[in-house]
């Protein structure tokens, strides 16, 4: 059992297998089986957003088929076929995800590609949410995928389109449609109304 972070090999390549079997404090997500530290815990503006985004789609939700979950929820991103935990190398930690498919849910979180996934970017994060993240649910055929930029009070909203994300639209201010739910729109103030 890793007990600690420093006992594994930064440059290695890991399985969710490997971590598994990890017991540290640190939270980290596996990108192709790399490690990824994930940032301290979320400034206020990041949850500000974050419970308001969750509290909205939740309510949109609730009498549907598809489910909302909120970080820390392991999202494991398989190779095709394979799907045994020794043979996954991305598991992922989304700030928001939904899953419209329910084989796809397990008592470890997802198995698979999430509908749509929401992540709210911090200084130390959004290289990683406009890059990585971006190609890895891109790849992985996330429908949706929104980066929710605090200090910008801006939402960047991608649809999958023929395998390769397009630009919807950058909102930063009005409302805010959800393309793979089409009746429900966020309201950009009342998610951004007390962040300063």
């Amino acid at each position: 059992m890793i007990t600690d972070i420093s006992q594994l090999d930064p440059n290695g390549t890991y399985t969710y297998a490997d971590y598994l079997k990890w017991r540290f404090d640190e939270q980290v997500e596996l990108i192709k089986g790399k490690i990824y530290l994930m940032s301290p815990a979320p400034k206020r503006m990041h949850q500000n957003a974050s419970i308001r985004l969750g509290n909205i789609i939740f309510n949109y939700l609730e009498s549907k088929r598809c489910e909302v979950y909120e970080a820390p929820f392991d999202v494991r991103l398989p190779i095709p076929n394979k799907k045994k935990p020794e043979q996954i190398h991305t598991v992922v930690q989304p700030d928001i995800c939904v899953i419209c498919d329910p084989t796809k849910l397990d008592d470890d979180g997802c198995l698979g590609a999430p509908d749509w996934v929401i992540e709210i970017t911090s200084p130390r994060t959004a290289k990683k949410d406009f890059n990585e993240k971006f190609s890895l649910y891109e790849q992985s055929g996330v429908r949706e995928y929104w980066i929710v930029q605090p200090k910008e009070k801006a939402i960047n909203v991608y649809v999958l389109e023929n395998d390769e994300y397009q630009l919807a639209d950058v909102y930063e201010s009005g409302d805010i449609p959800c393309q793979i739910f089409p009746e429900l729109i966020v309201s950009h103030e009342r998610i951004f109304r007390s962040i300063q």
